[in-house]
This record gives C-alpha cells, sequence and structure tokens, in this order.
C-alpha cells in the first residue's frame, strides 16, 4: 500500500494508472473517503467487496467526472434527473437511474439499475478526469471502511481501517479532512419523481426549490442502495441517542450543552454542519479510547440534520 501525500497533478496521474491496471485506490470526495475501482474492471470491483467485507449484492456507486458521462452508465433518463445533474452535480448527490450495457451485475448488485455521482471534491474530480483521459469510464467506490462501519472523513482514518487488508501496488491518496462529512444524498430517480434513499446535504428542500416534486413514500424502498441496511455506520461502543453519559463514558453534542462530570468529550460543535463534519472522526476517537458507549445529542433542525439523525439512528443500532 502506498500513500500519496500533497496530491500534485503527476501524483493523481499516477493514481489513475493504477486504477487502470487494476489496483485500487482510495481517495477524498467532499463527503467521505471512497475506495475506488475501475467500474469496469470485475475483478478489481470484485476486490472492492474483498477489502470491505461487502456482500456482493449490495450496489456501488459509479463516480463520473461530469455529466457528460451519464448517458454511458445510464438510459431512459427522465428530464427531472438531468435538471437534477445540471443543478447540484459536481456535488453530494447520487443518482439511481435505469442501467446501461455498461453497468454489469457486479457493479449494479443484479439489479437493473446503477447509481451515479459526479464529485465536487478538486482531487477526485482530477483523478476521474486523468483516469477517463487514458480510457476509463468511470470508478467504482464505496466508503473506504469496513462494510457496516464509520466512513472515514481523512486518510489516516483509511489507512487505520483498511491497511491491513490493501496489497502493495494500493494507494490511499490524501487530500485532507472531508468537508461535508456525512455521506451523498441518494435519489432513486426510476419513477415518475425522485424518491430520496438517503437523506444527505442536499435535502427535499432543495428539490423543492428547484419546482421538482418529491415521492415521499416513506419506508417503500424496493431497490437495494448504499447505507440501506437496518445496522450501519457503527463504531465498535454502543450508541446511546438522546440522552446523557454515565461516568466514564463518551459525548457528543453542540457546544451549548454541558459535558457532564465523569464523562469524555469527544466533540462540541457549535452548529449541525460542523456536526456533521466532525461525527464519523468523534466515533473513531471513542473507539480509539476504547470506550463502551457513547452517547449523542443529535441536532434537532433541519437541512443536514436529517442526513445526521439517520446515521446516528442506523449507528445506535445492534450490528
Amino acid at each position: 500500500m502506498k500513500i500519496i501525500n500533497n496530491p500534485t497533478q503527476y501524483k493523481i496521474k499516477k493514481a489513475a494508472k493504477a486504477l487502470k491496471e487494476g489496483h485500487l485506490v482510495a481517495f477524498p470526495t467532499e463527503t467521505v473517503y471512497g475506495l475506488g475501482a475501475d467500474a469496469t474492471n470485475k475483478k478489481a470491483v470484485n476486490r472492492i467487496y474483498s477489502v470491505k467485507g461487502r456482500p456482493t449484492n449490495h450496489p456501488l456507486i459509479v463516480h463520473i467526472s461530469s455529466i457528460d458521462q451519464l448517458d454511458k452508465w445510464a438510459i431512459n433518463i427522465p428530464e427531472y434527473a438531468v435538471k437534477l445533474a445540471n443543478e447540484f452535480w459536481p456535488g453530494p448527490m447520487t443518482l439511481i437511474l435505469k442501467r446501461s450495457n455498461l453497468a454489469k451485475d457486479f457493479i449494479s448488485g443484479g439489479q437493473d439499475n446503477v447509481g451515479l455521482r459526479v464529485p465536487s471534491q478538486s482531487v477526485a474530480l482530477e483523478l476521474l478526469k486523468e483516469f477517463e483521459k487514458i480510457g476509463g469510464q468511470g470508478v467504482a467506490a464505496p466508503s473506504a471502511n469496513r462494510f457496516g462501519a464509520v466512513s472515514p472523513t481523512n486518510a489516516e482514518a483509511v489507512k487505520e481501517e483498511l491497511g491491513i487488508f490493501l496489497q502493495l501496488d494500493d494507494i490511499i491518496v490524501d487530500g485532507g479532512q472531508c468537508l461535508i462529512g456525512v455521506e451523498s444524498t441518494i435519489l432513486d430517480c426510476t419513477g415518475e419523481n425522485p424518491q430520496i434513499l438517503r437523506p444527505g446535504k442536499i435535502t427535499e428542500i432543495d428539490l423543492r426549490i428547484l419546482g421538482i416534486s418529491v415521492d415521499s413514500k416513506i419506508g417503500e424502498h424496493f431497490i437495494k442502495f448504499s447505507g440501506s441496511l437496518k445496522s450501519h455506520y457503527s463504531p465498535r461502543a454502543k450508541i446511546n441517542l438522546n440522552c446523557l453519559p454515565e461516568t466514564g463514558e463518551g459525548f457528543i453534542a453542540l457546544s451549548n450543552v454541558k459535558t457532564p462530570i465523569g464523562s469524555i468529550r469527544l466533540a462540541a460543535p457549535d452548529n449541525a454542519v460542523q456536526f456533521a463534519q466532525q461525527l464519523y472522526a468523534a466515533l473513531r476517537l471513542g473507539d480509539s479510547k476504547n470506550l463502551t458507549c457513547i452517547s449523542v445529542i443529535p441536532p434537532t433542525d433541519s437541512g443536514i440534520a436529517i442526513a445526521i439523525n439517520d446515521r446516528l439512528t442506523k449507528a445506535s443500532q445492534d450490528r
């Protein structure tokens, strides 16, 4: 395993070449770090499943460099999906669409659709562009962690989580801390109107402002997608929500909530945006301290707080 620090254009080209040769490359996005492989290379994609310990029927998101690549991977694209892509790409939004022949079963989990995203993080975008220059079509990249565990938001967390599973020619690209800190919004765009399958920074309000109606059939998801399991995003410590910690337990809450005496403060963000940025690192910190329980009081406003509460609800379930 190689680590690329200060990723210059030359170093990014080397990472793109590694992808084309069938190696794995972990790289930063604006949401979390992804574990990337050539999305058309079955052997490379199978290594993602192996390294993560991920079920092979669990679909992967394909990262592309621009909306211009959309019709390579998808067919029968609704007008509203094109409108969404034009508005929010590059950015933290994944569209699930009917797949083209390029999207094979080993990417889609055997479904007739595919998840697509254009990240806005500069290193990720340059990596995708360089990969496409040498013949690449897209990069499959779930979060760079073991399946069901806490997603990494910096390169060191990737190394700690996956280092022992990566091979000599695999690469971790260190692009600094992720700006958003929770995974992308996933929208099912296979119906008459989009449906939010996984909340993220882009919310239903954002879609309605754009004039797009949203299908709000809560719980009626017939599509497998990243983060769809009841238990996910979980540290080793037990997560207790909306309660104060006991002595010796971890605590995460907004900065205006006082730390109970004897508890261990893991994060004290000032607002929901900072809460999302710091959440996963704080959960990992709790594990590094061998805490058995972490109490979390999540923000209660709208916006990204919806995604925070989604992740914490799943993290609090028994794995």
